[in-house]
């Protein structure tokens, strides 16, 4: 094994104590997908020529309601999910790090039969399939928990590896394990999953379980007990992985930026190999903190190491470029994203869409478009969609939108979003309102991501108290939380007015929701004291309550409202 001086040397370990600064952009970006390596059996679908009908990937899945979609799926960095080891990635890691081919979606008997299962009956309906004499190997199994996975249906994933468990129609494995860890903590919690660990038998009790259950903790951002568990996997004489220890960069990058030096440096002192994903954290916290002179180091040594960055992480670095105003270096990126020629490199479409409309380029909006306009993919269309939005094109948006009705009949609630966010951007309240009801008309679910969307809409509009009944009404009626991004748009808004009970109001909402307090809250709130002209009296110990400790802006926020206290001779005076 290459030891890792030779791939973080001291000099630019220091460096990286440049991430520490605080976050120095207006607007800075606050999502990303990053997913890691593949773990599990019961995970990952079998090869085709074992089990499955081969579906067009396009027609399979695209169709979930939202209903499916947790509340949190839009949480600020919350799209970075921790670990898509468990099944969740469109492609499998090897464990080198390097993706694999995407698998096209498959389906089977088995996953039909769970899918229909009403949830208080998949047992019954589970002991009926088996006393019926149908097969239940291993490769049916790991079939239907990939695709209820895949669609985010965790408590009929539960039901079934529960079911499994304890009729005894599996031999578990440690990977086996691990999965049912994973949905008892994505179903139930932290608490209950911790529970479940000390039911598995100890032989089996090994790095893969400590792993999973570490990948969920960093998901909610749980500082204190991802670190708990980083440190039991060391304390048990366990093997600490690439895949562990990214868990705990991908926690700091969120939280916590000083502490990622620390990090690699242990990375170097354990001999702990780097993989794309490790580079792919890296280079996007330089990119964040717009130190693109550190990005592009962090770049080469990839190369050197090896890694040529995929098709995600350049566009990735592309959007720093963008974001950082070095539009001559996007572009450069995107030309080598296209290759010699895009029409032989479909794939790069989706992500050169948005990219080309950040750029302001209509006429290469419409260039990569017209490469997919003959046989659009549902993905390119809503990629198509958002980008003509940006550059202003509201009626190519919708000719694409009509275009996917002409062709698939019915789409999800999904598709509907796409373009309600076009009228948003636009302030087009009166077609945003029109499409909403086209939705219900046309028999969509409405779930986190329209009420989202639908916020937006009122939001933009100036219709604030709108925007937040809608929110209240959605939050009330229905199971599923709103998204954490349709609290902050309103609290942004009532912090722009300086309307302090409103902007305590939606904070409070936030906590109480469950979504973890972070600096953009705070940061939001004092604004409104400070639009208000009022002092937030106590707010350092508010904060530090939260276990949220103040940046350079921050700091000169309650400078700002500190000024703003009474002296006691303006309380004479008044």
């Amino acid at each position: 094994m290459i030891a890792l001086g030779t791939i973080f040397p001291t000099v630019w370990l220091l460096e990286l104590l440049v991430l520490s600064q605080p976050y120095c952009m207006t607007g800075a970006r606050t999502s990303d997908n990053e997913v890691d390596d593949g773990f599990s059996d019961l995970d990952s679908p079998p090869g085709t020529n074992k089990i499955g009908t081969m579906v067009d990937k396009d027609v399979d899945d695209e169709f979930i309601s939202e209903q499916e979609i947790p509340g949190d799926e839009s949480e600020v960095d919350s799209a970075e999910v921790a670990d898509g080891s468990l099944g969740l990635s469109d492609s499998e890691t090897q464990s080198n790090g390097e993706k694999e081919p995407r698998r096209k979606s498959l389906t089977c008997p088995l996953f039909k039969v769970v899918m229909e299962a009403p949830r208080h009956s998949v047992t019954a309906v589970l002991n009926k399939w088996v006393q019926e004499g149908n097969s239940l190997g291993r490769d049916e199994i790991s079939l239907t928990v990939w695709n209820l996975r895949k669609r985010r249906f965790y408590q009929k994933a539960l039901q079934f590896v529960e079911w499994l468990e304890a009729s005894k129609h599996l031999n578990f494995v440690e990977r086996d394990y691990a999965s049912h860890l994973d949905l008892v903590a994505k179903v139930h919690g932290l608490q209950k999953a911790e529970n479940y660990i000390n039911m598995i038998p100890e032989s089996f009790r090994g790095e893969i379980i400590y792993r999973t259950f570490l990948a969920n903790c960093v998901s909610t951002s749980n500082v204190k007990k991802s670190e708990e568990v980083f440190n039991k996997i060391k304390d048990h004489g366990l093997p600490i992985t690439t895949f562990s220890c990214n868990q705990l960069l991908l926690l700091y990058k969120r939280v916590d930026r000083k502490k990622i030096a620390d990090v690699l440096t242990m990375m170097e002192k354990e001999n702990i190999k780097p993989c794309p994903f490790t580079y792919r954290l890296l280079i996007d916290t330089k990119g964040r903190t717009n130190d693109i002179t550190g990005m592009e180091q962090i770049v080469e040594r990839m190369k050197a190491d090896g890694m040529e960055p995929d098709l995600s992480t350049q566009a990735m670095i592309a959007n720093h470029y963008i974001f950082g105003g070095l539009n001559d270096k996007a572009e450069t990126t995107l030309k080598k994203m296209e290759g010699d020629d895009i029409k032989d490199n479909r794939n790069a479409c989706k992500a050169l869409l948005p990219l080309y409309a950040a750029l302001g380029k209509a006429e290469d909006v419409g260039r990569i478009w017209k490469v997919c306009e003959a046989g659009p993919r549902l993905d390119e269309c809503v990629a198509a969609i958002e980008a003509w939005g940006k550059v202003g094109h509201v009626e190519d948006a919708e000719k694409v939108f009509e275009d996917m009705l002409k062709t698939w009949k019915k789409l999800s609630s999904k598709y509907y979003n796409a373009l309600l966010k076009v009228y948003a951007n636009h302030k087009l309240l009166s077609k945003g309102k029109d499409l909403a009801k086209r939705m219900s008309d046309d028999g969509c679910r409405i779930g986190p991501l329209t009420w989202d969307a639908l916020v937006k809409l009122f939001v933009e509009a100036g219709e604030v108290a709108k925007a937040d009944s809608i929110l209240q009404k959605a939050a009330q009626l229905n199971r599923i939380r709103p998204l954490y991004s349709s609290y902050m748009a309103i609290l942004d808004k009532y912090a722009k007015r300086g309307d302090i009970h409103n902007a305590e109001r939606m904070f409070q909402e936030l906590k109480k929701t469950g979504y973890t307090t972070r600096m953009t809250q705070h940061r939001l709130l004092l604004e409104a004291y400070i639009n208000a002209r009022t002092p937030a009296y106590g707010f350092r110990e508010r904060m530090k309550a939260d276990n949220i400790f103040p940046n350079k802006q921050v700091a000169a926020q309650l400078a700002a409202v500190d000024a703003f206290k009474k002296t006691n001779i303006s309380e004479l005076l008044d």
